[in-house]
């Protein structure tokens, strides 16, 4: 703005009738001036890009940032061993934020469908409730006031387009439970122009596994088989069907359609169910075999259409399986969700970095887990002499084993899930009769860090003692004295095999975790943009917070 008043009074003054001495010294004079005259400082921007880590608590920011910094085989070696959450955390603002039900009348910990409702209306929001306040009330969310401001929207996810957090800000429903109402909402309600994701079963016609009229009209339309294997609707609409040709989207199902398609309104489904893992993202990554997009290459997707928009956008981008690896309590399946998040974090920097008309907030809705590292008794360290002339004589030897670099290698090594190993023990998760032998078999064919069959047998172990919750089946948990104590927080019933694998190799990795659901940590939270938006951020808040600073930050030009 300088520049121009400065341009634009030189160029008068040039113009008019006075001599050349006259004119520099009018020109000096000016110039003078315009220094003095403080910048005007930017409190609003054109376009909001909210990032979501879902489950990434600080414990888990900290197992990412000391991977890349400081594991001996760290792929960011090559990359000045910097996160892209460090490159925003460098260049713009910090804070933390509380994310529990809010008010006197919420609860202690919170799930995702709270808190991105929270995130994503500013105000209060119950357990469980997409789109909703306190009291149940539709409220506008953010994506919907900027699409009421004539914006484009989007929302992209690696688990289902329909899941807890991508629904909570288009989407109002009762219960986070209710996938198929939220797919026909996410595209009848016009409200949001790109949708890129897993969950295609919840938009396919309940009959699809056994109508061959239906599933070939979704071959035809490029649908790989995997995708319209089976339906979670009980009704027989089509609503990716509805959205092509009632509702003007253009679809893609592989990455090559989403490289290749074009519009302004697109409907991205790449999985039945949620997408690939971080590990076998990862995989597939180093021999380039990769057949769905990745979080990176969707978001990019996202930023190319929604910024040909000149009013701008919104987008918020979740990566979701960060949680799902937390509450199996699997440190090596979380490091991939991590890394994979961490690489769409840094094409949105390379996007926005020499903007000023853009937020972008990278935060967490929670912390799934309750992870960390830990020092044990385990294979205590030997005695070293040191050369140092504080030694006195004596060895150093510390009194407790507090981790070698190298695991974070060793970590980074897995080659599958935890419940890549459970399906290895029976495709079936069938694990009634299971033994030790085959618990360590899969886990040292997917894991570093080698188990014997004595260390194993407690993971076949269970009850039958089963209960119903929000229309989920769930069995009770294990009853065995490494988990008797904390069994109350390890509810998702046949998964707590999963959690006993983590038991099993908690001394080896040191780490430790405390519970299969959420904790009420605080949870991270970077800004980057113009710092008359960002340094409000940089504080500690609630993410009704967060929400009213993200929607009073939008331009209402």
């Amino acid at each position: 703005m300088k520049k121009s008043i400065l341009a634009l009074t030189v160029a008068t003054i040039l113009l008019s009738g006075c001599n050349d001495d006259e004119k520099t010294v009018e020109v000096f004079k000016v110039v003078e001036v315009i220094k003095e005259v403080p910048p005007v400082e930017v409190t609003q921007v054109k376009n909001v890009i909210l990032m979501i880590g879902d489950g990434m608590g600080a414990q888990q920011v900290g197992l990412l940032e000391e991977y890349a910094r400081r594991a001996p085989q760290s792929i960011y070696n090559s990359k000045n061993n910097t996160t892209a959450l460090s490159k925003f955390a460098n260049a713009g603002q910090m804070g933390l934020s509380l994310n529990a039900p809010h008010g006197t009348s919420g609860s202690l910990v919170v799930d995702s469908a709270c808190s991105a409702t929270q995130l994503a209306t500013g105000l209060a929001a119950g357990s469980e409730m997409i789109g909703l306040d306190i009291n149940g009330n539709k409220v506008q969310t953010i994506l919907e006031k900027a699409k009421a401001m004539g914006k484009a929207t989007g929302l992209v996810s690696d688990t289902r387009i329909t899941h807890a957090t991508p629904a909570a800000f288009a989407s109002h429903q009762p219960h986070r439970s209710q996938e198929a109402e939220i797919a026909t909402e996410l595209v009848s309600s016009g409200n949001v122009d790109v949708l890129l994701s897993g969950g295609a079963r919840v938009f396919l016609p309940s009959d699809i596994k056994t109508d061959e009229a239906k599933r070939t009209a979704m071959a035809k339309l490029g649908l790989p088989t995997s995708t319209y294997k089976k339906s979670k609707r009980s009704d027989e609409r089509n609503i990716i069907l509805e959205a092509k040709n009632d509702f003007g989207y253009s679809l893609a199902f592989d990455g090559a359609q989403l490289d290749a398609v074009e519009g302004e309104k697109l409907l991205g489904l790449f999985s039945n169910s949620g997408m690939a893992d971080g590990i076998a993202y990862s995989a597939c990554k180093k021999d380039n075999s990769c057949t769905q997009p990745s979080l990176r290459d969707m978001t990019l997707k996202a930023l190319d259409i929604l910024s040909n928009d000149d009013d701008g956008f919104f987008l918020m981008v979740e990566g979701g399986q960060i949680d799902w690896a937390g509450h199996v309590n699997d440190t090596g399946w979380m490091l991939h969700e991590l890394l994979k998040f961490d690489e769409a974090v840094d094409a949105v920097y390379e996007w926005v970095k020499d903007r000023e008309d853009t937020l972008v907030v990278v935060t967490a809705d929670h912390e799934t887990g309750s992870f960390g590292f830990s020092y044990s008794r385990k294979e205590l360290p030997e005695a070293q002499t040191l050369s140092g002339d504080g030694m006195q004589g004596k060895d150093y030897k510390p009194n407790f084993n507090f981790g070698s670099l190298n695991k974070l290698d060793r970590v980074y090594a897995q080659t599958g899930t935890f419940y890549d190993m459970m399906s290895q023990v029976n495709s079936d998760w069938d694990f009634s009769n299971t033994t030790g032998e085959q618990w360590s078999e899969a886990i040292n064919n997917y894991s570093n860090f080698k188990v014997t069959p004595e260390q194993s047998a407690h993971i076949a172990e269970r009850e039958d003692n089963e209960y119903y919750v929000a229309e989920h089946k769930y069995l009770s948990a294990v009853e065995f004295p490494k988990v008797n104590d904390f069994k109350e927080f390890y509810v998702y019933g046949d998964e707590l095999h999963a959690n006993l694998i983590a038991r099993t190799l908690g001394a080896d990795q040191n780490t430790v975790w405390g519970t299969g659901t959420h904790t009420a940590a605080p949870v991270p939270v970077y800004a980057f943009g113009p710092e008359g938006v960002t340094r409000q951020f940089s504080t500690m808040q609630h993410h009704v917070d967060l929400g009213q600073k993200m929607m009073n930050a939008f331009s209402q030009e």
